[in-house]
């Protein structure tokens, strides 16, 4: 059958999809989810149909396409293309075997990772294939596999050069920004450590986003191979480079469920470590009752499979277990993240001595993986010394940046202090609060959004005296976070 096409201005977000009139549909036999081939030219392209009821959508005669499918087989409105039905894609037989509980064999998995990078799968498939491997959680060899396929399937980082030094954070703690102090020390001391990282999904800052008050994060693979033959270093948003994009897909799926299955877990941080070519690695977990991991238990037995499947991909990985029961440093958003780490480079009095220790912690480790001797006094000196700071300055300038002091990071212009009721000490902070609050006063969009604080756990409080500040960059938003600051248990003093 011919159709016109009709650009209906719509992108999906990833899958190829076609609307086919409800007359056109009937005559082929075609129902929501079945599969066309389309085909213009020597071009063809395999999309999901969906079906439109009345002819003011798509008219009899003429076939809807998502910008996806205008993008990939370079349509215009009106052309005639044919279409024909087509069958679904192999991976949906592999996705209901993983949903029977059964193993997968790495040919079944190479099929589902090309169908998801290939944007082959509807959202609705993509998600079974996540719960599948939620509810029926991979083996440790399917897990490999899975990380293998993935990036198989994306571009891959080849410096020429060893050791490739990395590390990551499997997240969830406000601030944290561990990878702004460690990517400057490790390549002051000449590894190499090209960093990825991502932005915020339900968090006040990913790493990215707080790299981006001081520099660029948006390259393609060539320029953040430059930037780090040049400099050693990098910190560049993982989303914007095609490594592993399979992982990226996957993750869009399981955010809205705050599904975050262990074995995809895992493919996914070792898939973003192999696709750099990285040969030591540092994970840190933290452990907490508002983090990821709950529990000790769980922390080491996800420990035990980090270091299993490094292994098994002939990589040096350690796992290392923090406290993840209280934000990581006082900024939280990221203008205010980034001052921290200024202040903290620069050895400024005012730096998160917190985010301090567990920096110099992680250094440490990643220097007694490659052989340096006093690996905390090594890393504590190129601190002291202004080497880390002079090396984050040389990055921030190879990533299109300037120079530029603590203090004049550009703050919310709104802000509100949130006193404590009463003398004591801090029991606890809630994570969940803090990042609420500072999503709400608009971080991460809002680069100076966020909150400030001046206590932690074990602190001595008296009343009156100051726990955190909310900055705001949009008057609406900041009324809507100080009433919502007023409300929220955010400190715990007893």
């Amino acid at each position: 059958m011919k159709l016109k096409v009709k650009d209906i201005d719509i992108s999906s977000g990833g899958p190829l999809v076609a609307v086919v009139n409800h007359e056109d549909a009937a005559m082929l036999d075609l129902h929501v989810m079945d599969r066309i081939k389309i085909g213009k030219g020597k071009k063809i392209e395999t999309v999901v149909v969906d079906i439109a009821e009345s002819d003011k959508v798509v008219p009899k005669g003429r076939l809807g396409v998502f910008e996806e499918v205008i993008n990939s087989l370079k349509l215009k409105n009106n052309d005639k293309v044919d279409i024909r039905i087509a069958r679904k894609p192999l991976s949906i037989d592999y996705i209901k075997k993983k949903l029977d509980g059964l193993k997968l064999s790495q040919k079944e998995i190479n099929q589902i990772v090309w169908d998801i990078v290939h944007n082959k799968l509807s959202a609705v498939e993509l998600a079974y294939f996540v719960a599948a491997c939620y509810t029926n959680v991979m083996s440790t060899e399917e897990t490999i596999m899975l990380t293998k396929a993935m990036v198989k399937h994306g571009e891959v980082l080849n410096l020429g050069k060893r050791p490739i030094v990395d590390k990551h954070s499997i997240g969830g703690i406000p601030g944290n920004r561990t990878t702004l102090v460690i990517v400057p020390i490790i390549a002051a001391a000449g590894y190499f450590i090209p960093k990825t990282s991502s932005r915020s999904i339900t968090s006040a800052a990913g790493t990215a986003d707080t790299m981006e008050v001081l520099a660029d994060v948006t390259f393609p693979i060539s320029k953040m191979r430059e930037i780090v033959l040049k400099t050693r270093g990098c910190i560049v948003w993982g989303g914007s480079l095609n490594l592993a994009p399979a992982d990226d897909k996957i993750i869009a799926v399981e955010r809205p469920l705050e599904i975050d299955a262990e074995s995809q877990l895992l493919a996914s941080i070792m898939a973003k470590k192999h696709s750099v070519s990285s040969t030591h690695i540092v994970i840190d977990v933290p452990v907490g009752r508002d983090s990821k991991v709950k529990n000790k238990v769980e922390a080491l037995r996800l420990k035990k499979e980090f270091e299993k499947i490094g292994k098994r991909l002939k990589k040096h990985v350690r796992v290392l277990l923090t406290d993840g029961s209280q934000p990581i440093g006082n900024g939280i958003g990221p203008a205010l993240e980034a001052r921290d780490v200024l202040w903290l480079l620069k050895r400024d009095p005012r730096r998160p001595l917190d985010l301090e220790r567990k920096c110099l912690k992680m250094c440490a480790e990643i220097f007694n993986m490659v052989g340096v001797k006093n690996s905390y006094k090594r890393a504590l000196e190129i601190l002291d010394s202004g080497r880390a700071y002079s090396k984050m300055v040389e990055i921030i300038k190879a990533q299109n940046g300037k120079e530029i002091a603590a203090e004049d990071i550009k703050i919310g212009k709104f802000h509100f202090d949130v006193l404590s009721a009463r003398s004591g000490r801090v029991a606890g902070i809630d994570n969940l609060s803090v990042s609420r609050i500072a999503r709400i006063a608009g971080a991460p969009d809002d680069k100076g959004a966020g909150i400030y604080l001046y206590k932690h756990v074990s602190d001595k409080v008296k009343r009156g005296e100051k726990l955190f500040t909310i900055y705001a960059e949009s008057r609406h938003e900041f009324g809507y976070a100080k009433d919502v600051a007023k409300s929220a248990r955010v400190f715990m003093i007893s």
